[in-house]
Parts: structure tokens; C-alpha cells; sequence
């Protein structure tokens, strides 16, 4: 069945790639972005589809539009540019939020937030299960991001149990591929640039920390499987479980790029995660869901995309 599908955020990241799908499948999708950290070459190759709308407006101001599915992926979401603008970034999260579920309420519409693992800040169990309630630092410089998608979903559950909206909420861990902004501070985006252009990788403390990375296509049938799963709001974590280091992945970049980029360390930022691994149990029961691609598949496809579709690496001789 055809659907009007609503993502606000669509020019973003995850957000373009989402659009692509969907149109793919049939559906007619209007993007709603104010391009503040979204970005139009992300969506230029949709335009030409009579499917696919356009709209420039911020979230945290109201707005009126009839749709079957909405898609809130509207946040500055890596750590440069949620940092450096705080208060838009925790009022998108809490009115933006709010004027998403408010027009779901008054058209009848089915919305699925974009949260985070985030939500668990610097965890005390691993890995992270949806019943575990988080260590967040409320008043840090990472809290802007990580209180205001608590709120949200907060602001979530509200408007269901209260008046009846219909939600479903996902816990995207970090996720990675091409479309990632060059400078926005994510791990996989600053290694892969260091390492095609024979620059120091530079890795936070010792490296020791973890991550657990999803390539954007697995997430983006995640989300949709998600969206169109009945009887079934969430939260649910959506993410890998394939648990690396920093210093892992520094080298691994470094090796499939061919790169003959040095490691440097620096310090660690205040209140960065010490682990961050999903428990995906409840996805792969739900959605039967789980992703299949490999950081050995994922990474060149990154490193493709930064360098102009520019071959820098051959996995034939890795």
C-alpha cells in the first residue's frame, strides 16, 4: 500500500538514505529540513522523483501537513554540532518532539522517534538492555543531546498513554556510512578522513573504549520494519553487536585504506562513554532484524564516498 511518509530530519544523514528506501518501495515521501546540519546534496538525486517533496521548516515551530507515517529524525546528532548549538538542540528534542506528536494526535498518524543510545549515557551494565534506565550527567556539555532525547521520549509515551498516539521508538546506536557529514566529530567520518589523506588518526585516551557500529542501509530496514510492526510501541535498541575497540577500528581503518596514517593519542572528552554495545535480543524477536554487514564491508564504502568514488584501497590485497 502506498503511504505519505513524513521524515523531518530528511536531509540528514540517516535521513537521506531512509528517503531513498522508501521511495524505492512505492511510497511518496515529503523531507522536512531546515539544513542546519542537514545537507542538500544529500537529497539532490531524489528531486526529480514527482514523489518526493521538499520542505524547509524548523521543527521547533509548528506545522500543519496530512500524512499516513511520520519519521522525527530532526537533531543535530554527533557531539561538534550538538555542543555548539545546546538550546536548539535540546528544543528540538522537547518542541519539535511535541509538535510532531501533536500533529500525529490531530491527523491520525503513526510517528516513530529517532532516539539514541545515548539515553544510557556512560552505562553501569553491558550490554544495554531497553529496561536499563541510564547514567546520564543532567548538566554536562554531551546533555543538550543526550536529556533532550530522554525528554522526547518521555514526551512519547505521554501522548500515548494519555490521548492515544500512536509511537514507536527506536534507540539508534552508532551508525555509520556514506552521506556522513566529513567534520562532524563521529569516529568512523574523522578516521577514514585522517587515514585517506595520510594524516595522523587521532584516537580519544587510550583506545580502549568500545563502540558498536551499524552500516546506514541495515538501519534504515530496521527503522521502517519497525515503523510497520503492529501492536508494538518499543523502545528497542537498533544497532550492532559487533563490540570493537577505538584503537580497533583505528587500525582497521588505517589497514583497508591502505594508509600509511600513524595513531596519536589525545585526551578524552568529558563524560565520553567508557562501552557501548546494544542488546538487540528484543529486535531480533520483534522485527527479525539484525545487521548484516561487516566494518570490513562498511568502511571502504565510507572511504569511496569521501574520496569522490576515488579507489584508495583493494580489499583483494588487504
Amino acid at each position: 500500500m502506498k503511504r505519505k511518509i513524513l521524515i523531518t530530519g530528511g536531509a540528514g544523514f540517516i535521513g537521506s538514505h531512509l528517503s531513498e528506501r522508501l521511495l524505492e518501495q512505492g511510497h511518496s515521501v515529503i523531507i522536512m529540513d531546515n539544513f542546519h546540519t542537514g545537507c542538500q546534496d544529500n537529497i539532490r538525486h531524489l528531486c526529480e522523483n514527482p514523489d518526493f517533496k521538499v520542505i524547509r521548516h524548523d521543527i521547533r515551530q509548528p506545522f500543519r501537513i496530512e500524512v499516513d507515517q511520520i519519521y522525527n529524525l530532526a537533531c543535530p546528532a554527533s557531539p561538534v554540532h550538538y555542543q555548539s548549538s545546546p538550546i536548539r538542540t535540546l528544543q528540538t528534542c522537547t518542541m519539535g518532539t511535541s509538535n510532531c506528536l501533536t500533529l500525529a494526535l490531530d491527523i491520525g498518524a503513526r510517528v516513530l522517534q529517532a532516539s539514541t543510545s545515548e539515553v544510557y549515557g556512560n552505562p553501569s551494565i553491558h550490554p544495554q538492555t531497553e529496561d536499563y534506565w541510564g547514567n546520564v550527567n543532567p548538566i554536562g556539555l554531551r546533555s543538550c543531546y543526550d536529556e533532550g532525547k530522554r525528554a522526547a521520549e518521555t514526551l512519547c509515551f505521554d501522548f500515548h498513554r494519555k490521548v492515544g498516539v500512536d509511537i514507536r521508538v527506536a534507540r539508534i546506536f552508532n551508525t555509520y556510512g556514506p552521506r556522513m557529514a566529513r567534520h562532524d566529530g563521529r569516529v568512523i567520518s574523522n578516521f577514514v578522513l585522517q587515514a585517506v589523506h595520510n594524516e595522523p588518526v587521532t584516537v580519544f585516551g587510550d583506545g580502549s573504549q568500545t563502540r558498536s557500529f551499524c552500516f546506514v542501509t541495515d538501519m534504515v530496514q530496521a527503522l521502517i520494519r519497525l515503523m510497520n510492526t503492529e501492536d508494538f510501541v518499543g523502545p528497542i535498541n537498533l544497532g550492532s553487536e559487533q563490540e570493537t575497540s577505538i584503537k580497533e577500528i583505528a587500525e582497521l581503518v588505517i589497514r583497508l585504506t591502505r594508509s600509511e596514517s600513524k595513531i596519536v593519542y589525545t585526551a578524552l572528552p568529558v563524560d565520553d562513554p567508557v562501552k557501548r554495545k546494544p542488546d538487540i535480543s528484543l529486535a531480533k524477536r520483534v522485527l527479525n532484524w539484525e545487521p548484516t554487514t561487516s566494518l570490513e564491508e562498511g568502511i571502504p564504502k565510507v572511504a569511496q564516498y569521501f574520496t569522490s568514488a576515488r579507489a584508495v584501497f583493494d580489499l583483494s590485497k588487504k
